[in-house]
C-alpha cells in the first residue's frame, strides 16, 4: 500500500509537470502546424462536445488536484471519441477499483487496529501478573531460605549443645566417682578405727569387772584407781556420727547421679527429637524452595516471550499507522473526491454521446 500510494505519487507529479509544459500556448501552437490538419478536423458539433467534455473533467481535476483527469481532459480535445471513451471507462473502472481497494484497506485497518489492542492489552494485563508472580515467587524463595538457614543454625547450635552436655555429663559422673569412692574410703577407715577402738575399751572393762587385787605394792598417793576414760564414749559416738554421715553423703550423691543422668538422657532424647524434626522441616522447606525456584525460572521465560510479544505488537502497532493513517483521516474526502471524479468522467462521455452541457449546469 505504501509503494502504490509513493508510485501514484510521483505519477501525478510527473503528469502535472507535463500537463504544465503541453499545456502552454506554445505546445498548442506546435501541435496545430504539426500534426495533420485533416486528420484533426472535425465538425463545430463534434469541437463543441469536447470542449464541453473537456470542461467538466477540467473542473473536477482543479478541485481535487487529480493529474490523471487533467491529462484526459486534454486528451478529449485532441483524441478520437472512441478512444476518449475507451480511456473514460478505464479510468472509472480504475477509480471504482481504487474505492474498492480502500474501503477494504480502511476495514482492515480498524480491525487490525482493534485487534492489536486486545492483544496489547491481554499481554499488557499478563506482563502485569506474571511480573507480580515473579515478585512474589522471590519473596517466597527468600524467605524459604532464609527459614533453611535458621534452621540449620539451630541444628548445629543444638549439637554443640549435646557436645557439651555429653562432656559435663562424664564430669559430673568422674566427680560422683571420686565423692563416692571417697565416702565409702572413709567409712572404712572411720570403722576401722572405731572397731579398735571398741575392741579396746571392751577388754578394759572385761578387766575391771575381775575384781583382782592390785599386784605390788600400794600405788603411791595421788594415783587413782584406774577406770574408762569418760570422753572415749564420746569420741566413738563421734565416729559412729561420721560415718552414718559419710553414708548419708554417699545415698545423697547417688541419688543425684542417678537424677543428673536421667535429666541428661532426657535432654539427649528431646535434642534428638528436635533435632529430626528441624531436619525434616529443612527437607520440606528445601523441596519447597526447589519447586519455587522452577516456577521463578518458568515465569521468567514467559514474562521475557511476553515482553518479546509487547514489542511485536507495537512495532506493528507503529507500521499500522505508517499504513493506515492517511486512509483513515482522508478517508470520507477521498471517497467523496472518487464518486465526483467518476461522476465527472460519466458525465464526460455523456456529452461526448450526444448529451447536452447545459443539462448538467442545470443539475450542478
Amino acid at each position: 500500500w505504501e509503494e502504490r500510494q509513493k508510485t501514484r505519487q510521483l505519477e501525478m507529479e510527473a503528469v502535472s509537470k507535463a500537463l504544465e509544459v503541453l499545456s502552454g500556448d506554445d505546445a498548442h501552437d506546435l501541435f496545430t502546424r504539426t500534426f495533420n490538419p485533416a486528420l484533426l478536423q472535425v465538425s463545430s458539433g463534434s469541437d463543441d462536445k469536447r470542449v464541453a467534455a473537456s470542461k467538466v473533467l477540467f473542473a473536477v481535476a482543479s478541485k481535487f488536484h487529480n493529474p490523471r483527469l487533467s491529462a484526459l481532459a486534454y486528451q478529449v480535445k485532441l483524441d478520437a471519441f472512441t478512444r476518449v471513451k475507451k480511456a473514460i471507462d478505464d479510468m472509472i473502472e480504475q477509480l471504482l477499483k481504487e474505492k474498492d481497494d480502500e474501503i477494504k484497506h480502511k476495514d482492515f485497518c480498524n480491525d487490525e487496529f482493534n485487534t492489536n489492542q486486545l492483544q496489547t492489552e491481554k499481554k499488557d494485563r499478563q506482563k502485569r501478573d506474571l511480573t507480580a508472580m515473579m515478585e512474589d515467587l522471590e519473596m517466597t524463595i527468600k524467605s524459604l531460605t532464609e527459614a533453611i538457614d535458621t534452621l540449620k543454625a539451630e541444628i548445629s547450635e543444638m549439637q554443640v549443645q549435646l557436645k557439651r552436655a555429653g562432656e559435663d555429663r562424664e564430669l559430673q559422673n568422674k566427680e560422683f566417682q571420686t565423692t563416692v569412692a571417697d565416702q565409702r574410703e572413709t567409712q572404712k577407715l572411720l570403722k576401722a578405727a572405731l572397731s579398735f577402738l571398741k575392741d579396746f575399751y571392751a577388754k578394759k572393762e572385761a578387766l575391771l569387772q575381775q575384781k583382782q587385787e592390785p599386784v605390788g605394792p600400794p600405788p603411791p598417793s595421788g594415783f587413782e584407781t584406774y577406770k574408762n576414760n569418760a570422753a572415749s564414749g564420746g569420741v566413738m559416738q563421734l565416729i559412729e556420727q561420721i560415718v552414718a554421715d559419710a553414708k548419708s553423703m554417699e545415698a545423697e550423691a547417688i541419688k543425684a547421679e542417678e537424677d543428673s543422668q536421667k535429666a541428661y538422657e532426657d535432654f539427649v532424647k528431646d535434642t534428638n527429637a528436635s533435632i529430626e524434626a528441624k531436619s525434616k522441616d529443612i527437607v520440606e522447606k528445601s523441596q519447597a524452595r526447589a519447586k519455587a525456584e522452577g516456577a521463578l525460572v518458568q515465569t521468567k521465560e514467559e514474562l521475557e516471550a511476553t515482553l518479546l510479544e509487547l514489542e511485536q505488537l507495537s512495532n506493528y502497532n507503529a507500521q499500522l499507522h505508517q499504513s493506515c493513517d492517511f486512509v483513515l483521516k482522508n478517508f470520507d474526502l477521498r471517497q467523496t473526491a472518487r464518486d465526483e471524479e467518476v461522476e465527472a468522467l460519466r458525465q464526460a462521455k455523456a456529452i461526448l454521446s450526444g448529451a447536452k452541457f447545459e443539462e448538467f449546469l442545470q443539475k450542478a
